[in-house]
């Protein structure tokens, strides 16, 4: 995959992993809106899958293809095996995660706190790679805490692709270990795009995607002019209607008009089946309550998925309530215009 876009000129746009988010009901609803996206799990750790209920951490619908597995882990010989257990259930990419700041991550010594040890993230994936039948890539931050940039992310790189990283995923922001939330490690350190546009050109034969406060598709196209992926997390998330356009706009297919129709009945069916299967009708609607934005009627139909859904005996025919008040042609032609 990484090979073949650095090859061709290709890019690649990726819906980032965001832990409680992106899970397999998220992932099945950001596919029917886009075709060619790269969608990624929550970050799962290693641990967790090697004791775990491997089957219920692991398992996805095929449609999510192309999709990637985060792991997180700091030892190289359970990330090894979390790998080949993984391998069973066909994933695209297994992407090892070097950015989370959050106290739960650090605990376990993986994380962003991980830019301070390259050379352990360098046996990480000399293991994973080991062992693994698809690309494995890195997701990093530009440095943590008094690190300077400039001197920590051009080594870091150059070991993890040294190692054999397929491909990197920079988030373009410093993580303060101390001191700041989660949250405020996704808007307190500034940005600092210029650094990973420049490791870019200093880098031209390995694959580097940009991460982090990427709020629209204007802007991840212009960071596709010199990087080869842009991830969009958030802003992807809380407006899932924004990757009907992703196709077409930044990865240059064929014009399709979104049927959202059909989308309406692909859910529902969806729904069906996770009901059947003993799921909670709320598990997969929370995901789509960011559809609409900027048609008329959203409002209504964001009132209907946050509340609906959580009462007993609530089915599918919710989705289809919800639908039912959005302006769908009015709407369409406002995002067209």
């Amino acid at each position: 995959m990484y090979a073949e876009a650095l090859k061709t000129g290709r890019k690649i746009f990726a819906v980032a992993p965001m832990i409680d988010w992106t899970d397999r009901h998220c992932r099945y609803l950001h596919r029917q809106l886009t075709a060619h996206a790269l969608l990624y799990t929550e970050m799962i750790v290693a641990d967790a899958i090697i004791h775990g209920p491997r089957e219920r951490l692991l398992s996805y619908s095929p449609e999510e293809h192309p999709v990637a597995l985060q792991l997180g882990g700091s030892d190289p010989a359970k990330l090894a095996e979390a790998v080949r257990i993984a391998s069973d259930f066909g994933y695209d990419e297994i992407n090892l995660n070097v950015g989370c700041p959050s106290d739960r991550v650090q605990s376990g010594t993986f994380g962003a706190c991980l830019m301070k040890t390259p050379e352990l993230v360098a046996e990480c994936v000399v293991a994973m790679k080991r062992v693994a039948t698809v690309p494995v890539t890195v997701k990093c931050r530009i440095g943590v805490d008094e690190q300077e940039p400039e001197a920590v992310l051009p080594d870091f790189l150059s070991r993890v692709v040294g190692a054999g990283a397929d491909a990197v995923w920079i988030h373009a922001r410093k993580a303060w270990l101390q001191g700041l939330s989660p949250k405020e490690n996704r808007e307190i350190p500034p940005l600092d795009y210029e650094i990973v546009h420049r490791m870019k050109r200093e880098n031209p034969d390995v694959f580097l995607g940009i991460n982090g406060g990427i709020t629209d598709l204007d802007r991840a196209a212009r960071h596709l002019t010199v990087m080869d992926g842009v991830m969009l997390g958030r802003a992807a998330y809380q407006n899932a209607g924004l990757l009907a356009e992703v196709d077409e706009r930044v990865l240059g297919e064929a014009h399709r008009e979104p049927d959202w129709l059909e989308l309406r009945d692909a859910m529902m069916a969806y729904a069906d089946r996770v009901i059947a299967s003993g799921g909670r009708l709320n598990q997969v609607t929370r995901h789509m309550v960011g559809l609409f934005q900027g048609f008329a009627g959203a409002r209504r139909y964001r009132q209907i998925l946050s509340t609906e859904p959580t009462k007993p005996g609530a089915g599918p025919e919710v989705i289809g309530a919800a639908f039912a008040v959005v302006d769908l042609d009015a709407g369409a032609k406002q995002q067209a215009g």
